[in-house]
């Protein structure tokens, strides 16, 4: 998994009172992550939405403890699929 680095923000009383909301339920900051990276992805929905697919294929994956103990040739198949689904992000291509 991708490590994650903390960042601080202003928001407005409106909007930290949703995000409030949203903590609540331990959905705050995978949100506010999807929010900012679909905008860093561009201004496309289709892109940003693709790109958002993708990155949460890779957290089913890396987070199925089912398919943790599978290995082929020496490769975790975890490990496998996820090369496999980050391959098909053509973003920074």
């Amino acid at each position: 998994m991708t490590k994650l680095l903390p960042y601080s923000v202003y928001l407005s009383q409106e909007h930290y009172d949703k995000i409030k909301e949203y903590a609540k339920v331990r959905k705050a900051s995978s949100l506010v992550r999807d929010a900012i990276a679909m905008i860093i992805d561009g201004n496309d929905p289709y892109k940003a939405g693709y790109a958002q697919a993708l990155r949460d294929a890779v957290k089913v994956v890396d987070t199925c403890k089912e398919i943790e103990p599978f290995a082929f040739k020496g490769k975790y198949l975890n490990d496998i699929l996820i090369n496999q689904i980050s391959s098909l992000d053509t973003s920074s291509k």
